[in-house]
């Protein structure tokens, strides 16, 4: 059960209900990140960027989110991420790595690799080894590695938050938050 309670979409206020209103799913995240109705706002837009509109790349990200799960223990992350890992392409045998933490499984070109252990060393170290960060910026553009680097610390966030109030798991529903928020084609 959580520590903190979880705000009800009829009693939140201000941008708080606005941003749970808007959800096609009311996920305990978001119900919990209610509580600080003056980031709510801010954090699901960035989150929304996140999800939608990197250079980055759907299955990249995906792969670094599940890191961060890994890592930081993030059991409600880990449990909305895998279903959007595996929509966006992300083969099971790389999530399987992940969990299992082989980094280096072949199941991983180079590029993932270097993001992979360059992923790691953000987490765990805050800095990066010089070697790494050669090989990282060796496969990807400037905006990709700092897009990485947010993608990181924004999901450690969300890992903390879920972890330290003890967020109760919703069934996966993370498709259907990721679908969503992507961009929807006007033209037609």
């Amino acid at each position: 059960m959580a520590r903190l309670t979880l705000i009800h979409p009829d009693d939140a206020t201000g941008d708080a209900a606005k941003v749970l209103a808007a959800l096609p799913v009311k996920l305990n995240i978001f119900r919990m990140l209610a509580h600080a109705e003056s980031c709510v706002l801010p954090q699901v837009r960035l989150g929304t960027a996140i999800l939608s509109s990197l250079d980055l790349g759907h299955r990249r990200r995906e792969l670094l989110i599940l890191l961060v799960a890994r890592v930081e223990d993030g059991a409600y992350e880990w449990r909305q991420h895998v279903p959007i890992a595996l929509g966006v392409g992300v083969p099971q045998a790389q999530i399987d790595a992940i969990e299992q933490a082989n980094l280096a499984d072949n199941a991983f070109d180079n590029a993932e690799r270097a993001l992979l252990a360059f992923g790691k060393q953000v987490i765990e170290a805050v800095r990066v080894e010089d070697s790494v960060f050669t090989e990282v910026r060796r496969h990807f553009s400037e905006r990709e590695i700092v897009e990485a680097i947010l993608v990181i610390g924004f999901y450690m966030t969300m890992a903390r938050l879920t972890e330290v109030t003890q967020t109760d798991l919703d069934p996966a529903s993370g498709m259907t938050v990721f679908d969503s928020f992507q961009p929807r084609d006007t033209s037609a």
